[in-house]
């Protein structure tokens, strides 16, 4: 048998690449039972409350699209339920009528085939087998045909009453399904913000301020370029602006006049408003019924070039348009911002401009 060596020792080498394979190992170990997630920077805070805000405020339009059809189908059923109101009324009182006929003719001759026919509970029927006969005199025929008509108008009545009910219910679930959608939102991105320390809240203002002040002055220079290239062409239009007047003055006087009050979703004031609650009010004020949702404000009017603005406007912004402000001039509007903001003027370079409407 050959002599048995020792093994050698590990080398340095060895013994570092032991160690590094080891250390790697223990930390593979320590992140499969530990998941320390990091802590979100103030930036991704901003967008995720940003994000929750302009989900909100989508909801809240939708939420205004039910609470007006919920009023309209409320007018609507109170309108049908009078009508029906009316039309048992005026069943009664035919009734009543051809009751007196029926009890006429029974204390003079007794109850013969044509007041038995009269009783029938067809009453089409009744006329049909009284023709025949000649059993009926002019006078009963024509007042069970008015009864019979007035009947079917009372069942039609009915049956819409009945219709409009079911769905004045299926919206008002509608309307709480979309009011839960917001108030969660709403705490969510309040949820965020109050993890916050106040220093950071305090940046996040301080960035949504200058995020403001940058759109003002990029307006400002759009503002002033244009206005040189224009007077350089047509020295006449160097003269300012003129003030609005007749309807777009007095929309614009009312919206002034809301500046620094609270947003408040679903709102159309006095107190509080909402985005669309803002601009219908203010048409409102001008003697101008528009749409309560901005949706269907973008399709009230014709449109107009962004060019061509004109104080008064309907401006819109985002996609799906559910974001809506009042021209004023000057490339600016006033509207009604989300929860949390009050009423204000704002450049409409602001926000994602999609384009304008001057209702007629």
């Amino acid at each position: 048998m050959g002599k048995r060596r020792k093994p050698s020792p590990p080398s340095r080498a060895r013994m570092a690449v032991l160690t590094t394979a080891v250390a790697a190992g223990g930390a593979v170990l320590a992140s499969g039972t530990a998941h320390a997630e990091p802590t979100p920077t103030l930036a991704s805070v901003k967008e995720q409350v940003d994000q929750l805000n302009e989900q909100a405020e989508q909801a809240i339009e939708r939420y205004n699209g039910f609470q007006d059809k919920q009023q309209k189908l409320q007018g609507e059923a109170n309108r049908i339920q009078e009508k029906v109101v009316r039309g048992q009324e005026a069943m009664n009182e035919l009734r009543t009528r051809l009751g007196a006929v029926a009890a006429d003719q029974y204390r003079s001759n007794g109850i013969d085939a044509s007041v038995q026919l009269m009783l029938d509970s067809d009453p089409a029927g009744y006329l049909e087998r009284a023709a025949v006969q000649n059993q009926v005199s002019d006078s009963q025929a024509n007042l069970l045909k008015q009864a019979q008509d007035e009947q079917r108008r009372l069942d039609q009545d009915r049956a819409e009453a009945t219709a409009t009910l079911a769905q004045l219910d299926s919206v008002g679930k509608q309307l709480v399904e979309q009011k839960n959608d917001i108030q969660t939102k709403l705490a969510q991105a309040q949820e965020m913000l109050n993890k916050l320390s106040a220093e950071d809240r305090a940046r996040i203002n301080a960035q949504q301020s200058a995020e403001k002040a940058k759109a003002e002055a990029k307006q400002a220079a759009a503002g002033a370029a244009d206005r040189a290239s224009r007077s350089a062409d047509r020295p006449d239009l160097n003269a300012p602006v003129p003030a609005a007047s007749g309807r777009a003055a007095a929309i614009i006087a009312f919206a002034q006049a809301q500046l620094g009050k609270p947003y408040g979703w679903g709102k159309n004031g006095p107190a509080t408003f909402d985005c669309s609650g803002l601009t219908s009010q203010a048409y409102r004020a001008a003697g101008v019924t528009i749409p309560r949702m901005s949706q269907d404000q973008w399709n009230y009017g014709p449109h107009v070039d962004r060019a061509n603005l004109q104080p008064g406007d309907l401006v819109f912004f985002y996609n799906d348009l559910h974001h809506v402000g009042l021209y004023i001039g000057d490339g600016k509007m006033i509207h009604a911002p989300r929860t949390g903001k009050n009423i204000e003027v704002l450049p409409i370079s602001a926000m994602p401009y999609m384009g304008a409407v001057r209702p007629a």
